[in-house]
């Protein structure tokens, strides 16, 4: 009997192919200037890098599938159309704030503070687009909204200061070199972790790249964290966020008919001036003195002057959302002061949950995985995660350590390095996570010469964090986003 022929070793199955995943549709937006016909393209494109080992070259090898949405107007010539790429902060967070609410050719319909919308919501053309006057390009950083690694990849890889910049940064010109775009004007709009990483952004692109940027739009602004922690006795934070206690004490009814404007006044006043010295006297100061103090910020903040003088005049934030209007069994927002929620525990030393976030967080994930799905042609097969799963509890700032983040010196840079290099920054006077008067300070600490001063802009809201939240804001947001674009693009 013939034994049979040894079978041949079988060939192991080929990778498989990473590609671009992207779907075409075309629209047409009525703006105010008239129709606006463009094309959009959302799916996920391959995040590539070059993969050397011991010196040797490997070629290049994919990372990572990040989500994108992209919107190009139709027959526009590609030198002179602006293109901006945008998104959210966190870390951790997919774009899909800036998308939905501000930016994008179509926007969530949810009402606002003390006015929302029942689910399951609505959506809208949105003829305040800053399509209008630009191209978007929409980026969720890797492990939020569709963004995933791929195959033998780890997700943690990408969750850090410096990852992100150099993915992000990596998407951002794979796409300017895959559309011919280098000669195109070029802007950053970030907002919130999304200002940090844009501000870093813009050196890193130009230092690496040599893409240099027209201008950045920095919408609820952070460059520096020190202004926003409280720990280990930093006065700085404390004194800061007193302007925003006081328009919160404002909205909510603590300062009778007093404009805001004059209350906001009186608040920076207090806190530039006499505030920093009472905090920095400590024990030293006199009892007439305190006794001064104490009245002043309890009548600024809304709070009693029992409290104050127990907290030893440092109002601490996370503790200020829940004592404003504790005796209603109300909670106030942190992202958006405007908002009220019941508190979980009328004993309870700060608020369980955001109001402002419960409020928004619906209809923003249900309104864009449908307008994903019906307008734009692209199905998921896995979840979209608004905010990336574990992302903030594993970020990295090891560039830091024993230090706070900092990236005003890298905006310094980037406008020393690139003297046209323009900066709009947005805030929001009930924004309660980058307040308004903590921003206005990291700017004015900025390195730069006074000439470069000249570019930078500042637009104010009466509104929280996300400003355009509120209608009459983002209706004069838009306009003001649309017109420092068109100004700073040079065409």
């Amino acid at each position: 009997m013939t034994e049979p022929a040894p079978s041949a070793p079988a060939e192991p199955e080929p990778p498989t192919a990473v590609a671009d995943e992207l779907v075409t549709t075309r629209h047409q937006l009525q703006t105010p200037d008239g129709p606006l016909a463009y094309t959009a393209r959302a799916g996920s494109v391959v995040l590539w890098e070059d993969h050397v080992e011991d010196g040797v070259s490997k070629g290049r090898r994919p990372r990572a599938h990040v989500g994108v949405t992209v919107y190009t107007a139709d027959d526009a010539d590609p030198t002179t159309r602006p293109v901006t790429f945008a998104f959210n902060g966190g870390p951790g967070s997919s774009s899909v704030w800036l998308h939905m609410g501000l930016l994008g050719p179509r926007r969530v319909l949810m009402g606002d503070a003390g006015a929302l919308e029942t689910p399951p919501y609505a959506v809208a053309d949105n003829p305040e687009s800053l399509l209008a006057v630009s191209d978007l390009v929409f980026i969720d950083p890797v492990s939020t909204g569709r963004s995933r690694v791929v195959e033998g990849q780890k997700a943690r890889d990408f969750h850090g200061f410096t990852a992100d910049l150099e993915s992000v940064g990596e998407i951002i010109r794979q796409w300017v070199s895959a559309e011919g775009r280098w000669l195109s004007p070029k802007f950053l709009a970030g907002e919130s972790y999304g200002t940090t990483r844009a501000a870093a952004l813009a050196a890193h692109l130009q230092g690496e790249y040599g893409m240099y940027l027209n201008g950045l739009l920095l919408i609820s602004t952070v460059l520096d964290f020190g202004v926003l922690n409280f720990e280990r006795g930093n006065d700085r934070a404390v004194a800061l966020y007193l302007p925003f206690y006081a328009a919160t004490a404002h909205y909510h009814g603590r300062h009778g008919d007093r404009p805001l404007a004059e209350v906001l006044a009186e608040a920076e006043q207090y806190a530039a001036r006499e505030y920093p010295y009472v905090l920095a006297r400590g024990s030293r100061l006199e009892a007439g003195e305190r006794a001064r103090a104490v009245a002043t910020v309890a009548r600024l903040t809304g709070l009693s002057e029992d409290y104050v003088d127990r907290a030893d005049l440092r109002i601490e934030h996370w503790r200020y959302f829940g004592e404003l209007r504790r005796d209603e069994g109300l909670t106030v927002g942190r992202l958006d002061s405007r908002f009220t929620g019941p508190a979980a525990s009328a004993i309870a030393e700060q608020m369980d949950a955001d109001p402002s976030m419960d409020a928004i967080l619906g209809p923003y994930a249900a309104a864009y995985q449908h307008y994903l799905h019906h307008d734009l042609g692209v199905r998921l097969d896995t979840p979209f995660r608004v905010f990336g799963k574990g992302v903030i509890e594993q970020w990295s700032y090891r560039e830091f350590e024993n230090s706070p983040v900092v990236v005003t010196d890298r905006l310094a840079r980037a406008m020393r390095q690139n003297p046209h290099l323009a900066v709009h920054v947005a805030y929001g006077y009930y924004d309660g996570a980058t307040p308004y008067s903590c921003a206005e300070d990291s700017i004015a600490h900025l390195r730069v010469p006074e000439e470069l001063r000249a570019n930078i802009e500042h637009r104010y809201y009466e509104a929280g964090h996300m400003m355009y939240v509120h209608e009459e804001s983002r209706v004069r947001q838009s306009a003001d986003l649309a017109d420092f674009v068109r100004r700073r693009s040079h065409r």
